[in-house]
Order: structure tokens, then sequence, then C-alpha cells
């Protein structure tokens, strides 16, 4: 996930420095936008970033952008509300720019939008665009951890923790603009640090630190009894790293990926052959050239096993003693049961063929603005760089993503796949 961002803050001190001109914040966000409203401001900013700069309004199929926040997509009413929040919400920035001197500006978030024939058409004010599209002063997030947060103040103060993962610090912010980043300034509530500590800070820390590919502790400055700034601490989170959060199939906890790695395959290398021939397939080949002796490069000789489909050579009856009966039967078993398996394979193969088949044509009737959206939707939910480069080349077919699209799909349209073999995705 390519990756999704939209939340922004402001900051002070270090920000003026020349010398933090780097990966640091600048942008915020007034207003109390739901984890919905969250979710899909960094789905909008993605699906324009590549063109932020260069066109003056963007568009992605309405019902797409439904399925990626996660609510149903014959929702319109839902869909108007959250846009028009995003259109009434005020981005400010306070920041250095590349002249030296100082920089401040506010726009509104979207600078408009509008539904029409099913399509979502949006734009940024150009002042705005150039900030969000520049990775000194923004950064996308990773659309893969954004779903795996349940209340909007969690994803809030990752979002504005995040970016700073490399320096290990998001600088002090006084209390006034922390409550201004979780959207909860003007209530008399959480005017009170206890409320305030108790409520946003701990819960939101908690999900951080559960969720997500960093890990966040704050930090308090007092001004005699009273708390009056506070920090966050983060490092990357080494119970989340970012190869669990995108191995979406969990291909590297099964039993044929770590049998793969034990004999020397590279990881790439091990979950292509997984993706594309299916793990029992694999798993067959293992067992083939494992019982061979006479093989001096086992990983070179799996690898033609794979791909010329070698199998195990029939077995003569020498004598007919019991031992011998016994072995015998014991080697037609196992041919029953791989001959099983690969029937099995067999049909998993001619199955995703016409799934592949059916996603051909299911695209053939959307119109051009909706099957850019729909790769550059999905490209974006790739976050190894082989999956990314095979669906680069082959597009809705390639094999390597296959689970991956056939998902993307049954998602966009459940009943894509409902009258052939299987309801599931293989």
């Amino acid at each position: 996930m390519k990756q999704a961002r939209i939340q922004h803050e402001r900051l002070t001190g270090a920000l003026r420095r020349e010398s933090v001109k780097k990966n640091v914040a600048a942008i915020h966000v007034s207003g109390k936008l739901t984890l919905l409203q969250r979710k899909l401001s960094n789905v909008l900013l993605l699906n324009a970033y590549d063109e932020l700069t260069t066109q003056r309004s963007h568009s992605i199929d309405a019902k797409t952008l439904c399925l990626m926040i996660g609510y149903n997509s014959n929702d319109i009413d839902t869909l108007r509300d959250a846009l028009r929040s995003l259109a009434e919400t005020l981005a400010e920035w306070d920041m250095l720019g590349e002249d030296g001197k100082q920089e401040w500006g506010v726009s509104a978030l979207l600078a408009y939008a509008k539904l029409k024939g099913g399509v979502c058409e949006y734009a940024y004010s150009p002042a705005l665009a150039e900030k969000l599209h520049d990775p000194k002063v923004f950064a996308l997030i990773n659309l893969n951890i954004q779903r795996r947060f349940t209340s909007g103040h969690g994803l809030a103060l990752y979002e504005n923790c995040y970016r700073f993962v490399r320096t290990g610090s998001t600088g002090w912010w006084p209390l006034d603009l922390f409550r201004r980043l979780m959207g909860v300034e003007g209530s008399a509530y959480y005017a009170s640090f206890k409320h305030l500590n108790a409520k946003i800070i701990k819960t939101a820390v908690a999900e951080v630190n559960k969720t997500s590919n960093i890990q966040v502790r704050p930090e308090f400055r007092k001004k005699g009894r009273a708390v009056t700034d506070l920090r966050f601490l983060i490092k990357e989170n080494p119970q989340l790293a970012m190869f669990e959060i995108d191995d979406q199939d969990g291909v590297r906890s099964s039993a044929v990926y770590e049998k793969l790695i034990a004999k020397g395959v590279a990881d790439r290398l091990a979950r292509q052959w997984i993706a594309e021939h299916g793990e029992t397939y694999v798993g067959q080949k293992l067992d083939y050239v494992s019982r061979r002796k006479d093989v001096k490069s086992s990983v070179q000789y799996l690898s033609v096993a794979i791909r010329e489909d070698y199998r195990e050579e029939e077995i003569k009856l020498p004598d007919p003693s019991p031992e011998a009966l016994e072995a015998h039967a014991k080697a037609a078993a196992e041919r029953q049961e791989a001959d099983a398996r690969e029937a099995r394979r067999a049909l998993e193969h001619r199955d995703r063929a016409a799934r592949f088949a059916r996603v051909k044509t299911h695209i053939e009737t959307r119109n051009p603005t909706q099957r850019d959206t729909d790769r550059r939707l999905f490209a974006s939910t790739l976050e190894g760089q082989l999956e990314r480069e095979d669906f680069a080349r082959n597009g809705w077919a390639s094999a390597l993503n296959a689970r991956a699209i056939f998902e993307f799909w049954q998602n966009m349209e459940p009943d894509i796949f409902a009258d052939l073999a299987g309801d599931e995705v293989p």
C-alpha cells in the first residue's frame, strides 16, 4: 500500500531549523473527522497522488471508493456527508519555505467534490496539492495498516506520529495543538488533562502499539503541577514488521514456505512458486526432490522439477514376498494420493483460468475512467516489489497476484464468480 495518507499536523521549533527540512510535517487538519472520513481522505489522496500537481481534478469510481474504505457501496448519502465534511475541513500549514522564509497558509481539504454517473470527481487547491505532493512535507499512509484501525483517535495519532519514525520523536506539542489534532478542541470535558489522558491519549497509544508498525510512548512537560505540552517517542514495532502486514495470504506462515526457505530458496522465489502453482503442487515437488539422493543442487533441481512437473518413476516389484507386496501397496497408495492431489490442482488451475477470464470480461464493460481507477487502486494494495512489478507487466492477468485480484473483484462485484465451480476465492 501503494500507501494512503491525509491527516496532517503543524510543528514549531524544530521545523524552523534548516537542518530538519528532510522528512518533517508541516500540515494539520482542523475539525472533528470521524474514522470513516479519515480513511476516505487517505484513499482520495492516494488515488490522486501521481497527478496532484499536473491535473486540476481527479476522479474515482464511487463504488470502488466505498469498498476501499469499508462501507456499503449503495449508501450514497453517507458518501455525500463524508465528502461534504472534507470540503468543510480546513488544512493549515506553517513551515519554512524553500527560500528560507516562513510560510503560513490555509485551504479547504477538498476544493470541491461531486458525484455523477457513478463517479466521484474532486480537486485540491493548487497550494495544498503542492504541499501534499512534496515528500519532504507529507507522507502517504499504508492502506493495509489503515484498515486495521477501529477508532478515529487511534488513526489520527498514528498519522501524526508515523512520519517521525526516523527522528524518533514528534517534538513537543502544546496541549491545545494536540486537542486540535485529535479533533476534540472546544470540548469542556477534554479541557481537563485527566480526561484527555484517560480517554484519548492512553486509548490511542494502546491501539497504535497493538495495530501498527510503530510503537509510541508519550512524555509530558509541566509548568508547576499542570501539564502544558506532550511529545511522543517513536520506534518501529518489532512484533508487527511490514512483511507480516503485506503478507495477506499468509504464505510465509505455511509449512511449504518454511521448507523452501530451509532448502535455501529465496523469499521472493518461494512466494512466487506457491502463488503460481499452489502449496500442494510445490510440496509434492519438494518431497520428490528430497527423496532423490543423486541431486547436487537441490534448489536448482527443485526449480526444474516444478517447471517440468517431475514425478516419481513407476516402482517395479522384484519379488512376491510379503515385504515387497506391502511396499508395492504403499507405493500404489502414495501414487493414488498424488494423482488425487494432481487432479485437485488441475481443477484449481481450471477454476483460476475461468476467474481470470471472468475478470477480463467484466473489465471490458468498464469505462476508461473506471478502468484506470481500478488498476491504480488495486496496485496501491500491493506492498511487495515483486507483486507490483508482476502486475505492471501482466495487469489483471498477473498469476502472482491471482488471489488478491480475485478478492478485489469479488469485493467489487460479489456475484462475479457465483456461477463458477466454487464461491470462495481459491
